[in-house]
């Protein structure tokens, strides 16, 4: 052996033991395996998962363990010779009913397990989820409950390019919303999942569904909680450049909590409803604009155009120097209303109100310096549904 390979093969024997020393410390919180999560379903697919897991095991240390087995014992240098045979009836009949009694047995629970993951019966509430780029709307069928989730304003701030914050300090980051579903603990629930534009997938792992949402269908799923909490989950198909930004947050309360928190929202929703649908003058526009205009955009218009309004062209244009934004009020409330067809650009008229739409409409029109002196009333919103 030469100086440098030996130097070599102490170089590597010392950086094998410094990362057998760090290697459970620095790994110690990461959790490979699949979680048992809080639904009696999630608690089905574990056990499913880890009985034929073991049985892979075994199969896996069989088979591996007979070819090394055969490899040591049948090798040339000892003499071997080949078998004079091309085949054995005998032993092809035995490795073709063995895997084929072995997979039945496996396919048994496992067909169980999907034929109660597709009963809806008894179902105690219904859902309609539908996704959006990128976001998810909730709608609690048989109530006057509806509201868009969102990537929280710290995350989305966070993310963008050259924002200056560190991600690692940000709580949940990408996994935190504004509006979390909210349901009761220990109550059946049927979700109705559907898109609006592109294919989306709703997917939280602790309860152990995942179904596409696909415009023009509905897919059904249901779950039932059985512990309060926080859970989190994500959209699992890649839905546009804002995929990573449409994480899924689900509040499980008592519930009486939840009935408690069903009466505030009924209760806020429908004072929402009147303020949007009223003919608001200027002071409730001026109020809407110094409370959420900046919030609104950051919420919904972020995500492409930027917070700082520079977008990221060629795809989702800078609204600084854009001739729409700097243009006529009426061209812009129309892109903004109804949409740009071919284009990543979707119309906002079944997502925000006319107040919503006019105070982020006046915020971009006096944002970042423009201080057009425009304002846009929810009543010219009206006008170009």
């Amino acid at each position: 052996m030469t100086g440098s390979s030996g130097f070599r093969l102490v170089g590597k024997i010392t950086t094998l033991l410094t990362l057998m020393i760090i290697a459970p410390t620095a790994f110690a919180d990461m959790v490979f395996n699949l979680r048992r999560g809080i639904t009696d379903t999630s608690q089905a697919v574990y056990e499913l998962h880890m009985l034929i897991l073991w049985v892979c095991v075994v199969i896996a240390i069989f088979v591996f363990g007979t070819m090394i087995v055969s490899i040591i014992l049948h090798r040339r240098s000892r003499g071997a010779e080949p078998a004079s045979f091309s085949h054995s009836p005998k032993a092809e009949l035995i490795w073709t009913i063995i895997p084929v009694i072995i997979l039945v047995w496996m396919a048994i629970p496992a067909a169980k397990t999907l034929v109660v993951m597709e009963d809806f019966r008894d179902s105690e509430m219904t859902i309609k989820i539908t996704g959006y780029q990128w976001k998810w709307h909730y709608a609690y069928l048989g109530t006057e409950v509806d509201f868009f989730s969102t990537l929280a304003r710290s995350s989305n701030i966070a993310r963008q390019v050259n924002s200056g914050i560190d991600p690692f300090s940000v709580e949940n980051y990408l996994l935190e919303v504004d509006n979390p579903l909210v349901v009761p603990v220990d109550t059946k629930i049927r979700l109705l999942v559907t898109a609006n534009d592109v294919i989306h997938s709703w997917w939280v792992p602790s309860f152990a569904i995942k179904k596409d949402a696909v415009p023009g269908f509905i897919n059904e799923m249901w779950f039932k909680a059985n512990e309060t909490g926080t859970y989190r989950g994500q959209c699992a198909e890649l839905c546009g450049r804002g995929h990573g930004f449409m994480p899924i947050v689900v509040d499980v309360m008592s519930k009486d909590d939840y009935t408690a928190w069903i009466d505030a929202r009924t209760a806020g929703q429908n004072v929402a409803m009147v303020e949007s649908t009223s003919d608001a003058g200027p002071e409730i526009l001026a109020a809407a604009e110094e409370l959420s205009g900046e919030e609104l955009y950051n919420i919904s218009c972020s995500a492409c155009h930027q917070a700082n309004g520079q977008g990221l062209p060629p795809t989702f244009p800078s609204l600084v120097d854009s001739a729409l934004v700097n243009g006529p009020v009426a061209k812009h409330i129309d892109v903004v209303v109804n949409g740009r067809p071919g284009t990543a650009m979707i119309g906002f008229s079944s997502l925000l109100s006319d107040a919503e739409l006019a105070a982020i409409l006046s915020y971009e029109r006096n944002a970042w310096g423009l201080n057009s002196g425009d304002t846009v009333q929810p009543s010219d919103i009206a006008a170009a549904r």
